[in-house]
Formats: C-alpha cells, sequence, structure tokens
C-alpha cells in the first residue's frame, strides 16, 4: 500500500516528484482520496504550520511545500469531488482597500488550502463593497483580510461595518504587520492572529 507518511514526508520537504507519485500510486491502489488528503498531505502541512510557528522553518520553506501539496492537489481535487468530500469550511480572503501587499495573504491562503479548506481569494485591493457581493454570492462561513500599511488599516473597519449591515454572518479575521488584538476587538472582527500558522487554528476554531 502507497505509504501516506512518506507522503506527508514529501510535502515537508517540498518534494513536488515525490508528493505527485505517492498521491498517483495511493489513488491507483483504491486508498481513498479523503484519506490521502487527511494523512497525507494535511498531516505533513500540520507539521510544517507548527514548525513554522516555532521559527524552526520561514516563509521558503512554507511556500516550496504549499507548491508540492498544490501540485497533489491537482490530482487529488477530481477525486475528493467524486467522494463528496466536504472542504472544513469556505474562506473568502483578500488585502484591505488601498494595500496591494499580497506575501501575508497569499500565505494564509496556502496554509488554509494545506488544512483542507476551500479558499476563494479575492486579490489585493478590495473594496468593502466587493466583499460583501463574494460573501453573499459564495455562501463562506470566514472572511480574511490582511493589511500592511497603518493608512489601510481603517479600510478594515469601513469593510466590517459594510459586511455586517449587510447581513452577512460570516465570521471576519484580520491580520497583517501593524494589525492588533486591540484593533480587531476595537471594530468587531472576530478574530486576529499574527501569524498565517495561527491564522489556521483560529479559522478551524471559528468553524468548529
Amino acid at each position: 500500500m502507497a505509504d501516506l507518511e512518506a507522503l506527508a514526508e514529501a510535502i515537508i520537504k517540498g518534494d513536488q516528484n515525490t508528493t505527485v507519485e505517492i498521491t498517483r500510486t495511493a489513488l491507483n491502489e483504491g486508498t481513498a482520496a479523503e484519506s490521502i488528503l487527511n494523512d497525507g498531505l494535511i498531516a505533513g502541512m500540520g507539521i510544517i504550520g507548527e514548525r513554522f510557528k516555532k521559527n524552526e522553518v520561514y516563509i521558503p520553506e512554507v511556500l516550496i511545500a504549499a507548491r508540492a501539496m498544490k501540485m497533489a492537489m491537482e490530482i487529488l481535487e477530481p477525486e475528493l469531488v467524486k467522494a463528496g468530500v466536504e472542504p472544513v469550511g469556505k474562506f473568502l480572503i483578500g488585502t484591505a482597500q488601498g494595500d496591494l501587499h499580497d506575501i501575508g495573504k497569499n500565505l494564509v491562503a496556502m496554509m488554509l488550502k494545506g488544512a483542507g479548506f476551500e479558499v476563494i481569494d479575492l486579490g489585493v485591493d478590495i473594496k468593502p463593497e466587493k466583499f460583501v457581493e463574494q460573501a453573499k454570492a459564495t455562501g463562506v462561513q470566514l472572511i480574511g483580510m490582511s493589511a500592511l500599511l497603518t493608512t489601510t488599516m481603517p479600510a478594515m473597519e469601513k469593510t466590517i461595518k459594510a459586511l455586517k449591515d449587510a447581513g452577512v454572518s460570516a465570521k471576519i479575521m484580520i491580520g497583517g504587520a501593524p494589525v492588533t488584538q486591540g484593533y480587531a476587538d476595537k471594530i468587531g472582527a472576530d478574530g486576529y492572529s499574527a501569524d498565517a500558522a495561527s491564522a489556521v487554528d483560529l479559522a478551524k476554531s471559528l468553524v468548529a
């Protein structure tokens, strides 16, 4: 049988070829797609997330692992759909209006995908109306917003107000270098996290 521990290890190392090879072998041998996802891919990304939190690995290693996971997911996704495997939750993400910095946002999006979330990435410089429109259209449970500049932080407050005024019930998470828990509380966000790995933990707790 395909070795799902080896698959997790390949993800941790960011070894795309081995990741793809084991994923294909496992499917061919009749291993359930959900098992490959949980015991191989998500297990590997989970370890990367923990190491990232402890500063044992850094952004480049996380990106390499996430790329390996993405390659495996391209093979696995059709099988997950066929098997009716639901994502952990649906997450809408974008940077606040006026902010063009997306490294943090991209990292959070990758780590969320690595934890089994369906992620809808709106990109950068997203107006409050766009968040509202997409939240309603997609029926997400979670919305994430990031800002790297103090000057774009007020756009987060405007967006949260717009979402609440529109009756959107999704939980809202914010993050970014100048953002704090205090600011999140002040503007009515449901959560704040300081880094991508903690954002995943927070997202899981908010959909639980």
